[in-house]
């Protein structure tokens, strides 16, 4: 299976996590977005969480009371941070952060593996085995136009599928925004099924028995920290 299918199970699995948490994690992106333009009609950034937040299904008071803070003199100041760690067997992790409480968040972390016996690692210890992407999703049928109005446009794409109504691209993270242009511009009433930016294993690995128990133990008390909003590993759990 392709990154999109992955990309695809993970939210299909959040579906069915704790809602609370999901909206507290696209609370804080929207605030983040609207500090110094509150605006979404001229803060495209601020546009582009929006729709994602209504996509997830973030109830509107929620998304409203985000834009309202961030009008305020004062305000929480969040930060995007990534912690690398090493779990049982061969699996490796990447837990992505938004928090406002640096040394909180790292000390959760760190407590979690801890609990597991497994430690974190330093910057770039793990993550060279995963790719960093963008992966879109669209419904349309159109996809070799789309692959060719995007190459018109000096847009590189790293992978294009187009099946059953739907053309999902692969690219660099840095070229996400300029697709999205170029698609919005392009397409009417445009409906995104996919808006990922992630970081996805070159190689998975197969735990069994203790090793399993281990990694499930730790991915639960990784998903319990309010700061982390991702964990992206190596391991299939098929």
């Amino acid at each position: 299976m392709g990154r999109a299918y992955e990309v695809r199970k993970a939210s299909i699995q959040k579906t069915g996590a704790a809602k609370a948490k999901l909206y507290s994690t696209f609370a804080k992106e929207i605030y983040l977005a609207a500090k110094g333009n509150p605006e979404v009609d001229t803060n495209i950034a601020l546009k582009r969480v929006v729709e994602k937040a209504k996509h997830q299904q973030v109830p509107s008071d929620i998304i409203n009371r985000a834009i309202e803070k961030a009008k305020g003199a004062n305000g929480d100041d969040y930060q995007e941070l990534s912690y690398e760690g090493f779990g049982p067997g061969q699996s490796t992790l990447i837990v992505k952060c938004l928090t406002d409480n640096v040394n909180r968040t790292v000390s959760f972390v760190r407590e979690a593996f801890n609990k597991c016996h497994k430690s974190l690692g330093v910057t770039n210890s793990v993550s060279y085995n995963y790719d960093y992407l963008a992966i879109i999703g669209i419904k349309a049928d159109n996809g070799d136009d789309v692959m060719m109005g995007l190459l018109d446009e000096g847009i590189e794409i790293m992978d294009l599928e187009s099946e059953d109504g739907e053309v999902i691209i692969t690219a660099k993270p840095s070229d996400a925004s300029s697709i999205k242009d170029y698609l919005e511009k392009t397409i009417d009433n445009i409906e995104y099924t996919l808006d990922e930016v992630g970081w996805y294993a070159k190689e998975k690995c197969s735990l069994e028995g203790e090793d399993l128990e281990v990694f499930q133990k730790l991915l639960s008390l990784l998903d319990n920290i309010d700061d982390v909003t991702e964990v992206y590993h190596n391991v299939n759990l098929d």
